[in-house]
């Protein structure tokens, strides 16, 4: 694949406002600030090729422009304090209007089938915030967008600052972009904040020095220095999707939990995953076994947050068993652990974990076990819904950053209540995983994808 050359690189700021009073000080939860260290989220939309006639960069920038006005949060920048009273340091998001990065890039050489089956040896250089940290938001932009115009299309690959915003913010705001540039909208109302605080919790947080260093790039821990990582996509129609909740509804409802329980499609998909690649790693039935999945919390808090409204707010409520019981338990049995894990997710202990984190604040440094699962996006995201003008997204990848066994990002697919499934995995483990039966049986193989 030929290189991708930068043309122009500069910062789009909001749609002026001459009297400032957009500027909004933003403070950070225990939710928020446990993001600090971890690299910003990167994903890329492919897109159809516009009409030659259409200034595509002109257009994206003029109404990028005009969405920052309405999104501003985006515009800001990360503001750090040193609390010199205890040797602590606090963050808040300054809602400034700095602007955000704009990467305009040339691929002409290059087709959308060419990244799409790409050997992987110059993904990066499609994205914007590569190995940038959320830390970093204090001088660069919370937001970074790049702009790639292929041969037959367009790719927009973008990094956002978990500490600003949750994919449901994102893809909100992305839709407000893309309704700006196609002009098929053209009111918006005025943007919902996220307005909950616990009153015991004293704001800005303080967090001890120590733990706002920045920690080291993302490692696994492995057993040998044989092992690799590599990346696939997986597919799972609307027919696997029905196959998989039928038959984990059907398990619990067998096994006479006691409950009227209800697996749902994201829990039968995820549990399926889980099970076939814990079956295909060799771990010892008393290793524990940990997975992570998100959830959003705004209307699980009492009284709830509006469903639009902006920021970070996402968990990650852990399921923890053991090897031997997953292998022993079936589908039905997995999906449960989740579907339990989701609901423990209750307002009080809500309140509860950020009363206690804020005592003892923690934040995760990215190191990485070969037992831990952790799932990032969501199906229920709108991505193909979005039109810049010239037509919906040919397909949703993630970028560079996602490193390390376990991870597992979801998508929605381009086929209506469908998924697709982009994975991490030691390689020993896919080449098994790739050769599972039972699998297979209800999941697609996209392409021999090593991104």
């Amino acid at each position: 694949m030929a290189d991708v050359v930068v043309v122009s690189e500069t910062i789009v700021r909001p749609e002026s406002n001459e009297d400032g009073s957009d500027r909004v000080k933003i403070h950070l939860t225990p939710w928020d600030l446990i993001f600090l260290r971890t690299e910003y989220a990167q994903r890329a939309l492919i897109l159809p090729k516009p009409d030659p006639k259409v200034n595509v960069i002109s257009q994206l920038k003029s109404s990028l422009s005009a969405a920052l006005k309405i999104v501003y949060p985006f515009a800001g920048r990360l503001v750090k304090i040193h609390n010199q009273d205890d040797e602590t340091t606090s963050f808040y998001i300054d809602c400034d209007g700095s602007g955000v990065k704009f990467v305009h890039a040339d691929a002409k050489t290059v087709s959308v089938s060419d990244v799409l089956e790409r050997s992987g040896d110059n993904w990066n250089t499609f994205f914007p915030a590569n190995g940038v940290k959320s830390l970093e938001g204090v001088t660069g932009s919370l937001l970074a967008l790049q702009v790639t115009e292929l041969k037959d299309g367009v790719l927009i690959g973008y990094g956002i600052n978990h500490l600003v915003a949750d994919g449901a913010s994102f893809w909100s705001f992305f839709k407000t972009w893309t309704e700006i540039c196609s002009a098929t909208r053209k009111t918006f109302p005025p943007l919902p904040l996220r307005g909950w605080f616990l009153p015991e919790i004293d704001y800005p947080i303080r967090i001890p020095i120590s733990e706002t260093v920045p920690s080291s790039p993302v490692r696994v821990v492995a057993s040998s220095s044989l092992l690799y990582l590599r990346k696939k996509m997986f597919r799972f129609t609307r027919r696997h999707i029905s196959e998989l909740k039928a038959k984990a509804n059907a398990e619990v409802a067998a096994a006479a939990y006691g409950e009227h329980l209800k697996i749902s499609s994201f829990q039968a998909v995820l549990a399926h995953m889980w099970r076939s690649i814990i079956r295909n790693s060799d771990l010892d039935p008393e290793e524990v076994i940990h997975f992570k999945l998100p959830m959003d919390l705004r209307q699980r808090l009492n009284p709830p947050l509006q469903k639009e409204c902006f920021g970070n707010m996402v968990g990650l409520p852990t399921a923890i068993t053991t090897a031997g019981e997953m292998l022993d338990n079936g589908l039905g049995w997995a999906a449960l652990q989740l579907d339990k894990t989701v609901r423990s997710q209750t307002n009080e202990e809500l309140k509860r974990f950020a009363e206690d984190w804020v005592k003892n604040p923690k934040i995760p440094n990215g190191l990485m076990l070969n037992n831990s699962f952790l799932v990032g996006s969501s199906p229920r995201f709108n991505v193909f819904g979005n039109d810049f003008g010239w037509g919906k997204p040919i397909a949703v990848r993630a970028g560079p950053g996602i490193s390390g066994h376990g991870r597992i990002l979801v998508y929605p697919g381009t086929e209506q209540r469908s998924m697709e499934i982009q994975t991490c995995l030691w390689s020993h483990v896919l080449d098994k995983l790739l050769a599972d039966a039972e699998f297979l049986q209800h999941v697609l193989c996209v392409h021999p994808s090593r991104l």
